[in-house]
């Protein structure tokens, strides 16, 4: 048997799918099971046992192979029994049909009834309901019964050695005072942003006051911001990853090494509960039942406001008040909270 999982376009889904695919392994543990991710994704899935294999699609990429009509002969060839839809697109419903797979797994939406052989109503968009439960309604339809909302990563060899030479750059004392990791980041808009002078304030506060390291993780899109982040800080025991190769795989292995993680409501956030580390996560325009992640280890900051959650890429006030009034001090409250008794006999 096998089957194709039509993987989502966020990191942070991504993430939320592994439950997903614990359960189609488990339930079709001799089944081929074939993983169809954009490449920019692909590396949250790396180490994983659930999937076999990735199928990359890349739309607008220049590889050939993965776009158009090759990728299309290219899933045809594969001749899959069942295609499991995650995403809601139409594209993915199209491209599950193109694909001749007998069984074809998706919530009804989009206009794609059609393509479905096994269309599942979905819920009101009106009411928040996480999306790692979502995913696991299209599990169950495809028979699968040990459902759990446990979210699972995998770290390679190459990101630890990675993240070792870094530490090795400065000084390793640093790593065995504990780590803190700040995750700035946010794909979505700037509407999620925390203004990187309060990361910059926190990240001070973390290292003169608690005796811990910091670690300001970064995209390719972040760099300016984690150095800017840095110099605010003006404190030795801050670092960032800016200047080294940046990749998911060393993002992962700072979180899973770390004491805590504080972070915006973006992919890397998602890092943390799959390896049980603390997390406090900054929301601003979204609504956090969204992407709940169950973690017992999670703290979830977030003002109430007359405008929120709006669920906008850009603060259409352009006040940007539930982030910008987010405060220093309640964040450092909620770090000195999950450190425990430690930082807070420091503190």
């Amino acid at each position: 048997m096998k089957i194709a999982v039509f993987l989502p376009n966020w990191i942070g889904d991504a993430v939320m799918a592994t439950p997903t695919l614990r359960a189609v392994r488990d339930k079709f543990t001799q089944a081929e099971i074939v993983a169809v991710v954009r490449p920019y994704v692909a590396d949250v899935l790396a180490g994983l046992e659930t999937v076999d294999r990735l199928l990359l699609h890349d739309p607008r990429g220049t590889v050939r192979e993965n776009r158009g009509r090759r990728f299309v002969q290219r899933l045809r060839s594969e001749r899959f029994d069942v295609a499991l839809l995650l995403p809601n697109s139409l594209r993915s419903g199209w491209l599950a049909w193109l694909s001749g797979a007998k069984r074809r797994i998706g919530f009804d939406r989009n206009a794609r009834r059609l393509l479905l052989t096994d269309p599942v109503r979905p819920r009101s968009r009106k009411v928040p309901h996480p999306v790692i439960d979502e995913y696991l309604r299209l599990a169950a339809q495809l028979g699968c019964s040990r459902l759990s909302r446990q979210m699972e990563l995998a770290i390679l060899p190459q990101d630890e050695q990675q993240l070792d030479r870094f530490w090795e750059r400065y000084d390793p004392q640093l790593r065995k005072a504990g780590v803190v990791c700040l995750n700035p980041g946010g794909a979505f808009g700037s509407a999620k942003h925390w203004p990187t002078s309060s990361f910059g304030d926190l990240a001070a506060r973390i290292a003169g006051d608690l005796d811990q390291s910091v670690l300001v993780l970064c995209g390719p899109a972040e760099i300016q911001t984690a150095r800017e982040i840095v110099c605010r800080a003006n404190h030795p025991h801050v670092v960032t990853l800016a200047d080294v190769t940046l990749s998911l795989g060393l993002a992962k292995a700072a979180v899973k090494s770390c004491k805590l993680l504080v972070t915006t409501d973006s992919g890397p956030r998602h890092f943390a509960p799959p390896f049980g580390v603390p997390v406090v996560t900054l929301f601003g325009p979204t609504h956090i039942a969204w992407s709940e992640t169950f973690s017992p280890k999670a703290v979830h900051l977030q003002l109430d406001v007359d405008c929120g959650p709006c669920q906008r890429r850009v603060c259409p006030l352009e006040h940007h008040k539930c982030m910008r009034d987010l405060s220093v001090a309640q964040v450092y409250s909620a770090v000195v909270g999950l450190l425990g008794n430690r930082s807070s006999a420091a503190a």
